[in-house]
């Protein structure tokens, strides 16, 4: 369902809008790879089925998948993120501890929402990192959150300068809390209720250790297995005014460690899922123990462009009652 908000002016017209949008991809990640120590790598869009390498999300969404005649009919996937495969290819490109790559993941989608921030096409910058056993910490984890938000925020700051029509803070003082702390502090509310309350009243949150059940019986959000270790994950959020809610920006996370993936595998019921070569890697220790993320292209860019709708920063395709009710509230979808 898509929210309108009334008297929308938008501040950039369409040409402007796809200008700064370059201003942003061509800024943010060249910050995102100097404060993370990451370089840039080219990423696939189609792999192989069958492998465990393509993200299952929350375990429900359908792939778009496809047979190829050259392959003997081989099936063949869309990746739905790259946070496997990330870590694979660190492994296999020799990355040492403190080196890093980031991406471009385009992905689809089918099963997603299509509303004001959400598409069945994704954009992201994904990211991956190796790391020690010393750094699978809490502290490690924010420290690189805070690195993201000082990119987020310096990107801001040069866009401001060009474009000074776009005046909405963006903080890079970042507040921590986790979902069982967010939950006891408003146990009335529903999650996305509370992340709205947290992010009005802080502006820039980091919502920590997603997956677990709390203490109500359920978790937060939903998370897959057997990529981020649930004690060592979160969603950095911002407020976003022009919407009045919280705007999830990344999805991050200490990848699991052998015993959080089995513990992981086990709680979703899906130890099924040991037979990949991916999941034995990560058991045997043939693969680097890493962090990363993604971060979204098209969100940060609504959010900085002080968007209603991620369509005016995303070409995409939507229900045609959408894309007419969007022309009447005054939203221009590219």
């Amino acid at each position: 369902m898509v929210q309108y908000v009334p008297d929308y002016d938008p501040k950039l017209d369409l040409r402007q809008t796809q200008q700064a949008i370059k201003v942003i991809k061509d800024t943010f990640q060249v910050l995102l790879a100097q404060n993370l120590h990451l370089e840039r790598v080219t990423a696939p869009v189609l792999i192989l089925g069958g492998t465990g390498i393509n993200d299952d999300l929350s375990g429900v969404e359908r792939k778009v998948d496809f047979t190829v005649r050259e392959m003997n009919e081989a099936h063949a996937e869309v990746v739905q993120s790259l946070a496997k495969w990330k870590r694979v290819a660190l492994g296999r490109y020799g990355f040492r501890p403190g080196e890093g790559i980031y991406t471009d993941m385009n992905a689809i989608r089918r099963d997603d929402s299509m509303d004001n921030t959400h598409s069945i096409f994704v954009d992201q910058w994904d990211w991956e990192k190796v790391i020690t056993a010393e750094q699978r910490t809490e502290e490690y984890l924010k420290h690189t959150v805070r690195r993201i938000a000082k990119a987020v925020a310096d990107t801001h700051r040069l866009l401001q300068q060009k474009y000074p029509l776009l005046t909405a803070p963006i903080s890079e003082d970042v507040y921590f809390i986790t979902a069982q702390e967010l939950e006891d502090r408003y146990p009335d509310m529903t999650g996305k209720e509370r992340e709205d309350a947290i992010t009005r009243e802080h502006g820039t949150v980091f919502l920590m250790q997603i997956g677990d059940p709390l203490r109500s019986g359920q978790p937060h959000d939903s998370r897959a297995p057997d990529y981020d270790d649930w004690t060592l994950n979160g969603d950095l959020l911002y407020w976003n005014g022009v919407l009045g809610h919280a705007l999830e920006i990344s999805s991050m996370g200490v990848r699991v460690d052998a015993a959080a993936l089995s513990r992981q595998l086990t709680a979703a019921g899906a130890e099924d899922r040991l037979v990949h070569a991916y999941h034995q890697g990560i058991l045997q220790g043939s693969l680097p123990l890493t962090i990363g993320g993604g971060i979204g292209q098209s969100r940060l860019c609504m959010l900085m462009l002080e968007k209603a709708h991620v369509g005016e920063v995303q070409v995409s395709i939507w229900p045609a009652d959408m894309v007419a009710d969007c022309e009447r509230h005054g939203i221009p979808l590219l």
